[in-house]
């Protein structure tokens, strides 16, 4: 991984990358928001890759217009972020020169602020607490105005720092979640048996 030594933030050009491969070594990174002074935190456990207008699970396939999908052919690091059945959702925006593409985040395992998050949620199961993208979104107080804000820097109480280093054997892949067409390949990503992921 690409780490800035001084802080220990993924730099942006981790995320100069394929988005499957970037997707990958996500696992085992930390997400990291503060959040009224606190820093609330959890181990990334599960993701899934996207790619431009030629993924037909992609939200720029059926149109080259709109501020998402400019956004996801925009700047690597930055957070892209939408709502789906009044959730939000966090991506992270990855690709090469050549593409677009991001990463979505799915699922995290809880390991900072936990109580915090637990208010937040307004619920006391922490199995159940960030085991989803709108889950960990609202654990994390996380809306629409951190869209397109870097995540490889600290300025806006949110981003992504390097954790622990996952071993290939224990990263398991599967079709994307949710969606009505798919690549042949497989882009969901997870860590074997892992209680917090959202779908095993």
């Amino acid at each position: 991984m690409s780490i800035n030594a001084e802080n220990k933030l993924l730099s942006k050009s981790f995320y100069l990358r394929d988005p499957a491969v970037v997707a990958i070594e996500l696992l085992g990174a930390r997400l990291v928001r503060i959040y009224q002074g606190y820093r609330l935190s959890g181990v990334i456990v599960e993701t899934e890759a996207y790619y431009g207008s030629w993924d037909p699970a992609s939200r720029a396939h059926r149109s080259i217009k709109g501020d998402l999908i400019r956004t996801l052919y925009d700047e690597v690091g930055h957070a892209l972020i939408y709502g789906v059945h009044r959730r939000w959702l966090l991506n992270v925006v990855a690709h090469p020169n050549d593409d677009g593409g991001a990463v979505l985040i799915r699922a995290i395992e809880p390991f900072e602020g936990i109580d915090i998050m637990m208010k937040l949620r307004g619920i006391k199961d922490v199995r159940s607490l960030t085991n989803g993208p709108g889950k960990l979104t609202r654990a994390l107080s996380i809306d629409k105005s951190f869209h397109k804000k870097p995540l490889y820097t600290m300025d806006h109480g949110l981003w992504i720092e390097k954790g622990e280093n996952i071993n290939p054997s224990s990263i398991t892949k599967s079709k994307r979640i949710g969606v009505s067409k798919d690549l042949p390949q497989y882009l969901r990503f997870y860590i074997k048996d892992n209680p917090y992921v959202s779908k095993p």
